[in-house]
């Protein structure tokens, strides 16, 4: 008889735990100097800050070194997983010929989890019975992916598996938002002025936010799967119910002590320890212009 499947991985298991990885975060990407990083870093090659040991040198000054964009990359668990089963714990630094394989296992596993981080937040929502279901399958058969050894990963076709799981989560996200409300999916609103805006139940899914002022904002069961809210300013909102809300987008966003955060999320460090200032109402006219865009 043969075994049974692997149940699929708890939320624990889909969060970048570095002290079982080996550092492939900081050697697999490339990166380009840039505001996020500063300096360039070929593919393949570890970061020149990634210690011995694993651990970035500079970890509790990213920011202040000019490398914010370490702060915001999440793993989504993927790198623990190729370090510790797909590989079996051996270390790409004894063994530095396992290192390309271990580069392509990550890049296959890295999106799988991010998946699977989302199908799994999706079945927290109340949903019909037989969307369920099918999430519920779709999570089993995405874990299934992730098993086996590099040979097996190669043949994934990660983004045909993703193409017929993102219509499920996109039900998912409508029927959480009934009635919806307004659809800014793939929106390009960087530095728009929200504030004021209605923004309950909307879709934001994809939507350019960078730098946007959402101060005071109510984005209760908003869908931002996807959205991009780096620099954002989010002092005082109500985040507390908001839909596909990860880690990382708070991380790179900024906020204070009134932001309204899940019970699952963390506030960020850097985020203001000070309440939220008066937030000055936009005019109705202001409010118009933000909600045609």
């Amino acid at each position: 008889m043969s075994p049974s499947p692997a149940p699929p991985p708890g939320s624990a298991q889909l969060r970048a735990d570095c002290g079982r990885c080996f550092g492939l975060c900081c050697v697999v990407p490339a990166f380009a100097r840039s505001a996020d990083f500063a300096i360039d870093k070929p593919a393949g090659q570890a970061c020149p800050n990634l210690g011995p040991d694993h651990r970035c040198g500079i970890h509790t000054e990213l920011r202040q070194r000019g490398f914010p964009g370490c702060t915001v990359f999440d793993c989504f668990g993927a790198g623990q997983q190729v370090s510790q089963v797909t590989f079996g714990g051996r270390d790409w630094r004894d063994a530095p010929e396992t290192l390309p394989a271990m580069a392509e296992a990550f890049a296959v596993l890295r999106p799988l989890h991010e998946l699977l981080w989302y199908v799994t937040e999706a079945l927290t929502l109340h949903l019909p019975a037989d969307l369920r279901d099918e999430l519920a399958r779709a999570r089993a058969e995405t874990a299934a992916l992730t098993e086996g050894d590099p040979t097996h990963l190669r043949t994934v076709d990660v983004a045909a598996h993703r193409d017929r799981v993102n219509p499920l989560l996109s039900q998912a996200s409508q029927a959480a938002r009934s009635p919806g409300g307004v659809d800014h999916r793939g929106a390009h609103l960087p530095g728009a002025d929200l504030r004021g805006v209605d923004l309950r139940r909307a879709s934001l899914r994809g939507a350019l936010l960078i730098g946007a002022d959402l101060r005071g904002v109510d984005l209760s069961l908003a869908d931002v799967t996807g959205a991009d809210l780096r620099g954002a300013d989010l002092r005082g909102s109500d985040l507390r119910n908001t839909l596909f809300l990860h880690q990382s987008q708070l991380d790179a966003a900024r906020g204070d002590v009134r932001t309204g955060l899940p019970a699952t999320r963390t506030r960020p460090p850097h985020w203001t320890a000070l309440p939220l200032t008066p937030v000055r109402q936009p005019s109705p006219a202001t409010a118009r212009r933000g909600r045609r865009r």
